[in-house]
Formats: structure tokens, sequence, C-alpha cells
């Protein structure tokens, strides 16, 4: 039996594995020890399984995501949330739909201090949602709009998806996080504009606020605003500006939150705990799926299985647009059913040397993979940052009213990623002009 052959045998088994709720890090790490040692032997394998996991924790990048994690929970302990969309909601909140484009403005502004879309749109869910329902909003846009924005989360820098990606494929991460800044606020306006054009349409959707906000109360609220903005402007503007690798920008905002989180007074010992547990319990949840698919990743090459595929693609003198195309399809298929790390991982062995075969810039290539796991998050029937958001409200609106409300975000997120894909200037502008690494 050729080599191929047994690598689409080992998909196929993974994906069963994963059908009957095996966990992906386990199902990843099995079938790739599993197809390994049946391509290799045992002794082959037995090395690999004492080699792999040691060189994979040693890479010294991914510190990077433990502390990016920590940063953002700090900031939140900090009360940076709140602060972020009481800021945005005084300036907004007069304008047509304002509470749920506060709602965008927040995720969006707390996405630089996170990294991560589940956490963004949990944090942020428990201030503006109730804000929004207390004036009469739709539920549907009230939680949707804040499940939707949850996962700019994932593409506004810094995101643990991002460094994942770099991490595992090779790429700049520097590069990927900088490339990740445009997408994202291209993604919250047209969100914004989307509510802003439905609120006009339909008035009873989300009903102007009544309460009188002067200018002296706008102008207090930015007071809020600095520190996070601050952080943000020193992480990623020192690494766009070749001032710290993005592990050290890690380090910086992670100690910068912590600096904000003092200042602030509201960083009670017990919230230290909670901030520190937290991100460790995310960064061993990320940590074993990434180990998983690097085993996955070591048997799809002995496999031959990735460099087959990319041969046969180009012999079929199938247009790259094409190929973008299929890719989109399965990747918002199968982010309805796996959250976004294990998608990601689980396809990179196969379709990142496709991409890297067919030419694609591997930064841009990226930013488009993000955006697909974007929309699987928010897509039935799994949809994670829906059943955050229902987390957050209880029993008091129906998972149906939350989907219903998410389908206009969907349409969004697939206008926003044809326009990145026609368009990849917009993506590669900052990365092109960028003077760190």
């Amino acid at each position: 039996m050729e080599t191929w052959v047994i690598g689409l045998i080992g998909i196929a088994v993974l994906l069963v594995l994963i059908a009957f709720r095996v966990h992906v890090a386990f199902s990843l790490a099995m079938v790739g020890l599993g197809g390994y040692y049946v391509i290799m032997g045992w002794r082959p394998t037995a090395g690999l399984l004492g080699l792999v996991p040691y060189e994979f924790i040693a890479n010294f990048v991914l510190t990077t995501v433990p502390l990016f994690l920590l940063m953002g929970y700090l900031a939140h302990h900090a009360g940076l949330t709140r602060d972020i969309y009481n800021t945005a909601r005084v300036w907004l909140a007069r304008v047509h739909g304002g509470l749920a484009i506060a709602s965008v403005a927040g995720c969006a502004v707390f996405a630089a201090a996170c990294g991560s879309s589940l956490a963004t749109a949990a944090m942020m869910g428990r201030v503006a949602i109730p804000e929004m329902i207390r004036n009469k909003y739709d539920q549907g846009l009230a939680t949707g709009c804040v499940a939707a924005a949850g996962t700019i989360g994932s593409l506004i820098p810094p995101s643990i998806l991002l460094i994942l990606f770099g991490a595992m494929t090779e790429t700049s991460i520097g590069a990927l996080l900088v490339g990740g800044f445009i997408p994202g606020i291209l993604s919250a306006l047209i969100y914004m504009g989307m509510i802003y054009f439905r609120a006009v349409q339909n008035r009873e959707l989300c009903p102007l606020v009544r309460e009188k906000i002067r200018w002296r109360d706008r102008l207090v609220s930015l007071k809020g605003t600095w520190g996070i903005l601050a952080l943000f402007l020193l992480v990623i503007g020192g690494i766009y500006l070749g001032l710290f690798t993005p592990t050290e920008a890690g380090g910086v905002g992670a100690t910068g939150a912590f600096i904000l989180a003092l200042i602030s007074g509201k960083l009670r010992w017990d919230n230290f705990k909670e901030s520190l547990s937290d991100t460790v319990r995310s960064t061993s949840q990320i940590f074993a799926i990434a180990l998983g698919a690097s085993l996955f990743t070591k048997f799809m090459g002995v496999s031959d299985l990735p460099s087959v595929i990319c041969e046969s693609i180009l012999s079929l003198q199938i247009h790259p647009v094409l190929v973008v195309a299929g890719l989109s399809i399965v990747y918002i298929f199968l982010g309805m059913f796996l959250d976004p790390v294990g998608v990601m991982l689980l396809t990179l062995p196969v379709v990142f040397p496709v991409m890297e075969g067919l030419g694609f810039n591997l930064i841009w290539f990226g930013i488009i993979m993000i955006k697909y796991l974007e929309i699987g998050l928010i897509t039935p029937p799994v949809g994670l940052n829906v059943y955050v958001i229902k987390g957050v409200v209880g029993d008091s609106i129906p998972l149906e009213v939350i989907f219903r409300g998410i389908a206009w975000f969907v349409a969004m997120d697939i206008l926003t990623l044809a326009i990145l894909i026609a368009f990849p200037q917009i993506t590669l502008i900052l990365p092109n002009t960028m003077i760190g690494p």
C-alpha cells in the first residue's frame, strides 16, 4: 500500500474519532502516532514520541501564548472591559443602533488586549447585553452583535490563533500579527455599517436611547480608554517598529496590563489568582491540541499525502481562486462542528503545502484562514461564540433567537472575506512596510 493512501486512511479515522466526540488533541495524537508506526515501524515511532513533545514545548516563540492570554485576563479584571464599553456607549448611544455599534467597537478595542474570541465575547457580553436589553433592543440583535464582534479577537492583534499559525508553519508571527490589524478593523466597520442600516430601516429593532448625554460626559469617558490604547500601541507598535520580538511584546504587554490593573485599584488578590488560573487552563488546552497536531504533522510528512494533493491540484491547472473558494466551503463547514484551534491545526498539515505550492502569500493566507475560523465560531450547530453568549444570558433568551440574530453578521463576514480575497493588499500593506522581522 502506498504511503499517501495510509495518509488518507488516517484522515478518515481522525474524522471518525472526532465525530464520536473524542477530544481533538487525543484524536490528532493517536492518529499521528498510529500512522507513523504503520509507515516507519516501532523504533522510529518511539523516537518520535520521545523527541517531538519536548521540541514542541521547548519552542521559545510559544511563550507568547500564555503571555498574551495573561495580558487579556489582567486587563479584564482591571475593569477595562466596562470602561471601554462605557466610552463607546456615551459617544454612540444617540446614533441609530448606537448601543449595538458600541458593543462592536468595545469588542474590537478589547480584542487588542485579549487575543481570544471566546474571552472577548464572554467579557463584553456581561457588560453590553444587559444594557441593550434594558433599552428594549431586539434580543437577537443584542446577543448576535456581541457573539459576532467577539470573533474579531481572533484577528485584531494580539491573536492566539495567528501565533499558533506562525509557530506551526514557520511564518513570521510579527508580520501575521501586524497583518491582522486592518482586516480586523474592516470587519468591525462592516458590522457597524450593517447595524446602522438596519436600525434606520426598522426603528423598532433598536430604539434610540432617550438618555441625555452631555459633551462633558463624553470627554470624561475617554479617560477609561487610555490604558488599553496605550497597551495596544506599545505591543503592536513595538512589533511593527522592530523594537520587540512577538515574545518580548507578550512580556511587555502582560507587565503593562499588570501595572494598569494595579493603578486602577481593582486588582485584588482573588482576581490576580483567577487571572493566573485562567491563563494556565487556557494555555494547557491550546498546547494539548497543538502537541497532538505536531505529531499528526509528522505522520502527514512521512505519508507524502500533502505533496500528492499539491501535485494533483497543480496538474489539473485549476485557477487558484477556485482553490480558495473550495477551501472557504471546507473551513466554514468544519467550523460548524469543531473549535477554531482544532480546525486550524487539523487542516494545516495538508492545506499549507498546497497553498505554498500554488504561490500564495503566506501572510495573506494566514489572515484568510483566521477569517474562515471566525465564521465557524458563529455558525450553527456548534458556533462556540453563540454558546458562550448563551451562557452569559442564561434562560432569559432562547438559543434559537441568538442564532437567528447571527444571520446578518454571517452575511457580513462572507462579504468581508470576499473583499480580503479580492484585494490582498488590504492585508499586506502593513506587513510590507513594517520595520521589525
